[in-house]
């Protein structure tokens, strides 16, 4: 189990007030800072996963529970036709985001905006987001991470020109939010609204070869 690095100045702070409480105030003082420290680390851990085999697969890129699966009509979408996954992450998700599939990024885009509840439908279109696409044959894939109430900080690590491999991981999402995931008309859709599904395994859909 890995923590990652956004979470490590939290974890920081954290420690070094439990450490000040303690000397100044006594051993009881640190306690909750404390308990601070050990809810950054849940909350940024990162864990392994184990990837699917196979060609055409594309994986789901947060642990969270679709609240959307297929829908043709979705308030801010890029320019296109599309199908949308969205899914939601609680505080309790592992935060750590993964690559859908297979490409190179031709896309990278931040749009700011309002911290409105991620489970809103107008909230991918309204608040704060960071918009990845991913290039491969049969059409592109685009993952959009959204802020919410409580993330209001986004971590992307992918730059226009990279290669990306299913699974693998590209940010992060700080204290609870959403994703959007956008695939072509043609793709087949493996999930449903009420799922739970894992970033990296979950399938997601399947593509056209």
């Amino acid at each position: 189990m890995f923590i990652d690095k956004a979470g490590l100045p939290f974890m920081g702070v954290a420690v070094v007030l439990a450490l000040g409480a303690g000397l100044w105030f006594g051993r009881a003082w640190s306690i909750p800072f404390l308990v601070l420290a050990a809810f950054f680390a849940f909350f940024f851990r990162d864990p392994n996963r184990t990837i699917p085999t196979g060609g055409n697969l594309v994986v789901s890129p947060a642990d969270a529970r679709i609240t959307a699966a297929g829908d043709r009509v979705w308030p801010g979408a890029p320019p296109g036709d599309w199908q949308v996954v969205s899914m939601f992450l609680s505080p309790m998700d592992v935060h750590v985001n993964r690559t859908p599939v297979d490409g190179t990024v031709t896309r990278v885009e931040y749009h700011p905006g309002q911290f409105l509840p991620a489970y809103r439908k107008e909230a991918g279109q309204l608040n704060e987001w960071t918009e990845v696409w991913f290039d491969r044959p049969g059409g592109a894939i685009v993952a959009r991470q959204i802020v919410g109430v409580l993330a209001r900080r986004i971590v992307c690590r992918l730059q226009v020109g990279d290669r990306v491999e299913r699974g693998q991981r590209y940010g992060v999402m700080k204290f609870g939010s959403r994703m959007d995931l956008f695939l072509p008309p043609s793709a087949t859709i493996r999930v449903k609204v009420g799922d739970k599904v894992v970033a990296g395994e979950t399938t997601i859909a399947t593509l056209e070869s």
